[in-house]
């Protein structure tokens, strides 16, 4: 399987671990060998972004970006900041243009509401975190919310609960695209106790 870019989104007051372990869970996938599995990015609508607890973060790429190389899986990740995302069209347009073209699209946490008002959890079954619940019911009414759900595997839509449930959700895709074995040789790296 050829390298696969993973575009992750980031906004203003964006969990730190919402986005920063999925991208940890695939930069180190296969993190010897020669050919990567997955080339992993940050992308935003502005530089700097001040992430939750004001960490400052330089986005690789910006939505407009010619240079910025099209995902094949999409990371929204959550946070307080998707209160206000949510409602940013040009965030929106950017996450239903990419999830046209791209193999999988993929939530942690509140980023589940930016999915909703992007439109693509129509019809699905979605989590988010536990505090969200009656949130995402009303932004996606359509959208079967399973609360006991730590991972939720819709096909092409995979949504997680919260924060550190986008770990488990990043090293599920690297088992449905890389094996079980491969998921659970990268949680050994990050000496992640990996129940999957």
């Amino acid at each position: 399987m050829p390298t696969q870019n993973v575009a992750v989104l980031i906004f203003d007051e964006v969990e730190v671990l919402d986005f920063c372990g999925p991208f940890e869970v695939f930069s180190v996938t296969d993190a010897y060998a020669a050919e990567r599995p997955f080339n992993v990015y940050t992308v935003a609508e502005k530089t700097p972004i001040l992430a939750r607890n004001n960490l400052s973060v330089n986005p690789a790429f910006l939505l407009d970006d010619p240079n910025c190389p099209p995902p094949d899986l999409i990371v929204v990740p959550g946070g307080r900041g998707t209160r206000q995302a949510m409602h940013n069209e040009r965030l929106l347009a950017w996450i239903q243009s990419n999830a046209e073209r791209a193999a999988l699209t993929l939530s942690v946490c509140t980023g589940a509401l930016m999915l909703a008002r992007a439109g693509l959890l129509e019809g699905l079954a979605a989590t988010t975190h536990h505090s969200a619940f009656d949130e995402l019911r009303a932004v996606a009414p359509n959208t079967t919310i399973l609360e006991d759900q730590r991972i939720v595997d819709n096909g092409t839509v995979i949504v997680s609960a919260g924060i550190s449930a986008g770990i488990d959700m990043a090293l599920h895709v690297v088992a449905r695209l890389h094996g079980i074995e491969k998921a659970r040789q990268t949680a050994g790296y990050m000496e992640y106790d990996w129940r999957g």
